[in-house]
């Protein structure tokens, strides 16, 4: 981990489209006539994202020097953050290295047609360096309108796809206002093997509104029979974005419909702490018994499977970021991108009667200091099964871990190192909040 202001190991891409708008959902999505249709912005939005990756490319080649021109170079630099040695040129003058990830997310980014995947990256590959090997991860909605031409992903680069299946019940599906059928998720994931893609994960939800815990298993199982890669299983939360003032010209977020909020409304009355804490136990059950690593509180891999990007996030690496709501992190500052399409298009894709090009879209930045850096060095690492040196925490830190250590919460290994048990990940906020 880094405090220091370093070039990115990573990119995420933030594609806000989706052909409808599921209640539950608060990420930065534009949906209906914007995704489809005679009015659709998406090919307006892929040029925004180009331009985009250029600006932001301009900016790194100027502070860091260009990326790379081969692996071999790359080798030859110096570690990702690490200062130059005494007397040597300045960090300016020594290539960075490529990135070791990609993440196209959204929103739905496979309603984008293959070709247009395919110019974003070869504009990433061009402008920030990709290593060999690197994971190129694209997610997906599995519906048969919605998961793209997967041959011409690959092609294109892809190696990764994260399907959203959320459930495995029809009945959940549609209360969660999905578009597809259980049978779509094995569609998808055996068209995706046929296709070369070589690693697939699934999302699925827990904390559903009428989930039981039969229901659970049923997805549980029948997810485990598809044999994915990889799996992320988070208990459906409902945020209100407006009332945490996350919302806003600025905000890297965008108000919620008056139909989505009504909906959560009534959904909360539907969860059960208890219920959702049985889930979860459950599925550390079944995961372990299948062979699956779980090296972060809501993520399990078969081994060589685990999502480099998101490690990237906890391990508190650099990271490029573009697209609306989309977050960059260079070690030391946050920045972020406004939520709002409009705005990012009019600076990214102006039109010929401006008379003028690409300018960086409105957002925000935030400057951590070193005691908001240690914070958050302690909370990512207890996130995953690598947990944290003791040694690391201070202060307040120290206290929380000690109380979480006396209370059964974490455990301290032969390495040093402090981590969560199972009960210490379910009651992981608890443990979060004695640290802040």
């Amino acid at each position: 981990m880094t405090r220091e202001a370093a070039p990115p190991v990573a990119l995420y891409a933030h594609v806000p489209f989706c052909v409808s708008l599921c209640p539950y959902c608060d990420f930065v999505v534009n949906a209906g006539s914007a995704a489809r249709g005679p009015r659709a912005r998406v090919d307006a939005y892929a040029s925004a994202l180009l331009a985009e990756l250029d600006l932001r490319a301009d900016a790194l080649d100027a502070r860091w020097g260009p990326p790379a021109p081969s692996a071999a170079l790359a080798a030859a630099a110096p570690p990702t953050g690490a200062p130059p040695p005494a007397g040597s040129a300045s960090a300016a003058s020594t290539p960075r290295q490529p990135l070791a990830s990609v993440y196209l997310g959204g929103g739905t980014p496979s309603i984008l047609p293959a070709a247009t995947i395919a110019a974003l990256l070869a504009r990433i590959r061009a402008r920030f360096g990709l290593a060999p090997g690197a994971e190129v991860t694209l997610e997906a909605n599995p519906g048969p309108d919605e998961r793209s031409d997967l041959d011409g992903l690959a092609t294109a680069g892809v190696t990764r796809l994260s399907i959203g299946a959320q459930s495995l019940v029809a009945a959940e599906l549609r209360r969660l206002g999905r578009r597809h059928a259980p049978g779509d998720v094995a569609e998808t994931v055996s068209a995706t093997r046929a296709a070369g893609i070589a690693s697939v994960s699934l999302d699925l939800l827990y904390d559903v509104p009428g989930q039981t815990a039969a229901s659970w298993e049923a997805t549980l199982r029948a997810a485990l029979d598809l044999a994915p890669d990889h799996l992320s299983l988070y208990a459906l939360t409902l945020d209100d974005p407006d009332a945490e003032g996350l919302t806003g010209d600025l905000g890297d977020h965008l108000p919620t419909p008056a139909g989505a909020r009504r909906w959560r409304e009534a959904a909360r009355a539907g969860q059960d702490e208890d219920a959702a804490a049985a889930a979860y136990e459950r599925a550390c059950d079944l995961l372990h018994a299948a062979g699956y690593r779980h090296y972060e509180i809501s993520n399990w891999a078969h081994p060589g499977h685990e999502s480099r990007h998101n490690l990237a996030y906890w391990e508190r690496r650099p990271y490029e970021a573009v697209g609306t709501g989309a977050h960059a992190f260079d070690g030391r500052a946050r920045r972020w991108n406004a939520a709002a399409l409009g705005p990012y298009l009019a600076a990214l894709a102006p039109p010929a009667a401006s008379g003028r090009g690409p300018v960086l879209p409105p957002g925000g930045e935030e400057v951590l200091n070193d005691a908001t850096a240690a914070t958050e060095e302690v909370i990512l690492g207890l996130r995953t099964d690598r947990g944290v040196p003791f040694a690391m925490a201070e202060g307040g830190a120290a206290d929380a871990l000690r109380w979480a250590l006396e209370h059964g919460l974490a455990e301290a290994g032969a390495d040093g190192r402090i981590r969560l048990t199972r009960r210490g990940a379910l009651l992981s906020n608890e443990v979060f909040a004695r640290i802040v």
